[in-house]
């Protein structure tokens, strides 16, 4: 316990170093919860509310809303953050028990009358929301057979003080385990709300261990859980609020939706399990959190981004085995984080990057469109990957579809949410071998690098040079000399030019 620093990976402290960095609005007047969307939609920063409701509690949003954002709590710049996600991934894990004592998430203990999900500011979100939803919250819960914590994020639509609809209809490791186990009577679940940005990019990561050992090797660092109070689930001890309780048994049976969902389309009404409070447990100065989830402006919401931070260590994994030297990849958060990835791709022989492609649209069922390119492009670049879209691609024969592939049945051009559908993947690399030709050579500002020589014509004795090669060779530092010397040659010995329009001296 002395050695664990319990503020160290807090949602306050992370709060605080946004703030210096000037990526935080603040709001320090009082709001009522029905003002909060208006301050958090299409916000490129986060946002933090000090005086939210007529509790006048603390609430952020926006906290993972940008790669930037989330680079920084990883602790590196936006370009090596998906190599330094890889590298904690695999790194060894520790999870230390603290008691309750020890706990700050458990400083205030609620249970009874006084756990009451309604005390929560917890504000409506879209204009169709079936209700307030808790969108911030990572559901914490124990596989009986083999007795392994599992962690996800799930919204949580208000139905009452004691009640909340979840959804549990997508597939996910939690839906898996609570239908195996839902006829063994109520269902223990804990939803932990508030924590450090890296426990919600572990939140959406796929790999099967242990999910807390998962949390603990992505903090890079030791991680401290505490036993819930009324049950058994496990939750990380220096988080802002935990709350307790169970799916009832009856399964998919109540009403939840419509929600404004992660693609940027409402998902209509369905049918989810029902989860009962039965105790809130907190920090004494508890920050609430709420995520930023769907509308026009995806790449500005947490759910993009964190699901983009997935997607590229899913898809990267499958590439190491499909091609010989993947560069970067990059799912584009404007796609919900899914839909669009971006792979660039050092090719070696013919073929890579069609690998590359088959290898996407195997890695994850959400991936839809793949763009492969050239080390050369900027795959973060909207310009350079349109430019390389429009010049090296050619749809009759650098377009690959993909038919009856597993899809997302939330996304709207499906026919009536169909599980199956199309993808395509589109090759916008250089043709294998063609590198060096001049229509593919990048104009760039010369460079006056090279050998001197004494002359033009020394220089040309020596083997053809491009014009800035002349200027270079002669020191020149205008040019038009040059072009006065070469008319010259052209009416005495001769002058001529390669097919890379290099001047060549003839008979040298």
């Amino acid at each position: 316990m002395s050695s664990l620093d319990l503020d160290r990976f807090r949602l306050r402290r992370f709060v605080e170093t946004l703030e210096a960095a000037g990526e935080i609005e603040r709001h320090d007047e009082p709001l009522d919860l029905a003002d909060l969307p208006q301050f958090i939609e299409h916000n490129p920063k986060a946002v933090l509310l000090t005086q939210v409701g007529p509790e006048r509690q603390e609430l952020v949003a926006n906290v993972t809303a940008s790669r930037k954002r989330l680079a920084m709590a990883f602790g590196v710049p936006e370009d090596k953050l998906l190599a330094e996600v890889q590298r904690r991934l695999r790194s060894p894990a520790k999870v230390v028990e603290l008691s309750r004592d020890e706990a700050p998430v458990q400083q205030v203990v609620l249970q009874g009358d006084d756990a009451d999900l309604t005390t929560l500011p917890v504000h409506l979100q879209h204009g169709f929301d079936g209700a307030p939803y808790i969108s911030a919250s990572l559901d914490f819960i124990v596989d009986p057979r083999n007795g392994q914590t599992n962690s996800g994020i799930r919204r949580m639509m208000l139905r009452g003080p004691k009640e909340a609809g979840i959804d549990l209809v997508s597939p996910s490791d939690f839906r898996a385990i609570y239908e195996a186990n839902v006829k063994d009577g109520p269902f223990p679940v804990a939803f932990v709300i508030g924590t450090h940005p890296i426990d919600y990019v572990s939140a959406m990561m796929r790999v099967p261990v242990d999910e807390l050992k998962l949390v603990a090797s992505l903090r890079d660092a030791p991680l401290p859980v505490v036993k819930c109070v009324t049950n058994d689930i496990r939750v990380p001890a220096d988080a802002e609020w935990v709350l307790e309780g169970y799916l009832d048994e009856r399964g998919h049976v109540e009403q939840e939706g419509p929600f404004g969902e992660f693609l940027g389309y409402y998902g209509a009404v369905k049918r989810n399990p029902v989860f009962h409070l039965t105790a809130i447990t907190r920090r004494k100065d508890a920050l609430f959190q709420s995520m930023s989830i769907g509308g026009s402006a995806m790449s500005l919401t947490d759910t993009a981004q964190l699901n983009a931070i997935r997607s590229e260590v899913m898809i990267w994994r499958a590439l190491e085995t499909a091609v010989r030297e993947p560069v970067r990849v990059f799912a584009t958060p404007a796609s919900g984080g899914m839909f669009n990835v971006r792979i660039s791709i050092r090719q070696r022989v013919p073929g890579e990057a069609r690998n590359a492609i088959a290898a996407a649209f195997g890695s994850l069922g959400n991936v839809k469109n793949i763009f492969v390119v050239d080390p050369d492009i900027d795959i973060f670049s909207d310009e350079q990957m349109d430019w390389a879209l429009a010049t090296r691609f050619q749809a009759d024969k650098d377009l690959v579809i993909a038919e009856g592939m597993r899809a997302l049945p939330l996304d709207p051009s499906l026919q009536n949410h169909a599980r199956i559908g199309g993808k395509a993947g589109f090759d916008c690399t250089v043709p294998f071998g063609q590198g060096d030709r001049m229509d593919f050579s990048i104009p760039a500002v010369p460079v006056y690098e090279g050998k001197r020589f004494e002359s033009i014509e020394a220089a040309l004795r020596e083997g053809p040079k491009f014009f800035v090669e002349l200027m270079a060779a002669t020191g020149s530092r205008d040019g038009r000399e040059i072009v006065r010397e070469l008319e010259q040659f052209r009416l005495g010995p001769g002058i001529g030019r390669d097919e890379q329009g290099r001047w060549i001296l003839q008979g040298a």
